[in-house]
């Protein structure tokens, strides 16, 4: 959700880059015995880690090791996971960011890009109730550019556990409602996954936020301190051009804190039910003003089908 999220306050590993790796499985043992740092305190799951300085040169390619394996559901794309994590370069002792601290762990959706490319890569396969430590190599981080304090091309090593998952489902279910209104956008109906049609009237657009069901699901109300998992579009009133969708970035749902998202958002999908499909139709002052955003002209009304197929507290 990298337009989106032009409000989220997020981990520094909310950032992706390109390229593949390779995996290695190590022993079950507090410390790497695969080439990656040792672990050389707070070893037992759950715990926070500290991790000695890289010895040598850095693996080239993505490198993951199982440090202790659990023995729940194998994660797969498109998997809403939470996990506790602590990151640090290769060349360092001291971390740059962890979850451990914050007593708040990181929710993802996996496959959804929503984080650097060596996360999505490295945890795929992984067991709930595992810790992995994974070597990740400058392509799969944060290239030439770096972020904050960390330099550019840069070997990133984390140790990561992970809590819980849940598969989603694909699309909304529910009763679907009329469209009546010709003023207003209309949204496609399907619920194969893929992704809905939008089109929008050639018309003046409101001045009002809009937030009205397309398809009507039986799940409870979203909180605004819930966190969802939701497959979206979204286009420009103007010209209808579409700007950012899920579902064009390989169709696995994106999850995000509803309270760290622009106000249209929290606005519109809060008191909506999870199952549903919503038609958002969202003015210039609530979502990203008189500022030009990623490509959105500044001043722009904002269109959105959402499937909130997940919330959690």
């Amino acid at each position: 959700m990298r337009r989106l999220a032009g409000l989220i306050v997020a981990p520094l590993l909310l950032l992706s880059a390109v390229a593949c790796g390779s995996e290695q499985k190590a022993s079950d043992s507090a410390s790497s015995q695969g080439g990656l740092p040792a672990i050389t305190a707070g070893a037992a799951f759950g715990e926070k880690p500290t991790l000695a300085k890289g010895e040598g040169d850095p693996p080239k390619e993505l490198k993951t090791e199982v440090i202790s394996e659990g023995d729940g559901a194998t994660l797969k794309k498109g998997d809403q996971i939470q996990v506790n994590y602590l990151g640090q370069t290769w060349d360092s002792d001291q971390p740059f960011d962890n979850s451990f601290d914050k007593k708040q762990p990181f929710d993802l959706t996996l496959g959804a890009g929503q984080v650097i490319k060596g996360w999505d890569q490295g945890l795929e396969g992984k067991k709930v109730g595992s810790r992995v430590e994974m070597s990740i190599p400058p392509e799969l981080g944060y290239g030439d550019q770096g972020q904050g304090e960390i330099k550019p091309n840069s070997t990133l090593v984390f140790v990561v556990d992970i809590l819980k998952s849940t598969t989603l489902p694909t699309s909304a279910k529910g009763t679907e409602v009329a469209q009546d209104n010709i003023d207003l956008p209309k949204v496609g109906t399907n619920t194969d996954g893929k992704a809905p049609s939008l089109t929008v009237p050639d018309k003046a657009a409101p001045t009002k936020l809009v937030s009205n069901y397309v398809i009507e699901g039986d799940g409870p109300a979203v909180k605004k301190t819930d966190t969802l998992a939701v497959a979206y579009k979204g286009v420009l009133w103007k010209g209808g051009k579409e700007f950012d969708s899920s579902y064009a970035r390989g169709g696995a749902p994106v999850s995000f804190p509803l309270a760290q998202v622009i106000p249209g958002w929290q606005q519109g999908l809060e008191g909506k039910k999870v199952g549903s499909r919503v038609l958002l139709v969202i003015p210039p002052d609530l979502a990203y003003g008189d500022q030009e955003q990623q490509g959105i002209p500044a001043k722009s009304t904002l269109v959105f089908t959402v499937d909130i197929l997940s919330a959690s507290s």
